[in-house]
C-alpha cells in the first residue's frame, strides 16, 4: 500500500473494500504490459470524461473536461470540438497533450500523454459523432464548424490499489506504459 495516502483515504479504501491492512498483503508479480494495457482501457472507458490539459499561450497549463471517443486498439483518442475553440488554437501552437481520465468510484486513474492532429476528413467525422451533440453544430458533423483532433499517445500512467498497480512506494511515481 502506498504510504503517502492520508489515514482517511485509507478508511474510505478499506471500507469500499478496495485496500486490505499491510500485513496481511502478498505481494503477488507486478502486472504484464497486457493486463496494464487492459486495465487502462477498462478505467478510461468507465470514466467516460476525461480532462484535457493544453499549453496555453503564456504556457499555462489549461485544462477542461471532454467527452472523447473510447480508444482504438493502439490508444489513439478521438476528440470532436468547433474549430473556433481555444483548445484548437493551444494545439496548433503546441499540439502535446495530457487527458486524464478518473473514475472516482474505484479510484483509478489513467493519464495519456501524446501529440493532438487535426482532422476535417469527412469519413472521419462521420465515425467519430455522437447524435446527442446534434445541437451543438450548425449541420452535425458535416458542418465546417465540426473539427476532430486525434491524440496519437506515447506514454500512459495507471494507478489502480483494486488491481494491485500501484504508485511506486518510494518515488510515488504511477505505473507507467511506453505506446509506439
Amino acid at each position: 500500500m502506498p504510504g503517502h495516502l492520508s489515514r482517511w483515504s485509507l478508511v474510505l479504501l478499506f471500507a469500499a473494500g478496495l485496500a486490505r491492512p499491510a500485513v496481511a498483503q502478498e505481494r503477488s508479480a507486478p502486472p504484464t504490459r497486457e493486463q496494464l494495457l487492459v486495465a487502462a482501457r477498462e478505467i478510461m472507458n468507465a470514466a467516460r470524461y476525461c480532462t484535457m490539459v493544453t499549453n496555453g499561450a503564456d504556457t499555462q497549463p489549461q485544462a477542461r473536461i471532454i467527452d472523447a471517443f473510447s480508444p482504438d486498439a493502439q490508444f489513439m483518442v478521438w476528440i470532436a470540438t468547433n474549430r473556433v475553440t481555444r483548445k484548437v488554437a493551444e494545439l496548433k501552437a503546441n499540439p502535446r497533450v495530457t487527458l486524464l481520465y478518473y473514475h472516482a468510484p474505484t479510484f483509478e486513474y489513467v493519464t495519456l500523454q501524446g501529440t493532438a492532429t487535426f482532422s476535417d476528413a469527412p469519413a472521419e467525422k462521420a465515425a467519430h459523432w455522437k447524435p446527442e451533440w446534434a445541437k451543438l453544430y450548425k449541420d452535425e458533423y458535416r458542418g465546417p464548424d465540426y473539427l476532430l483532433i486525434k491524440i496519437v499517445p506515447s506514454r500512459l500512467e495507471i494507478v489502480s490499489v483494486a488491481r494491485g498497480i500501484d504508485n511506486d512506494a518510494v518515488t510515488w511515481r504511477p505505473t507507467t506504459v511506453s505506446l509506439p
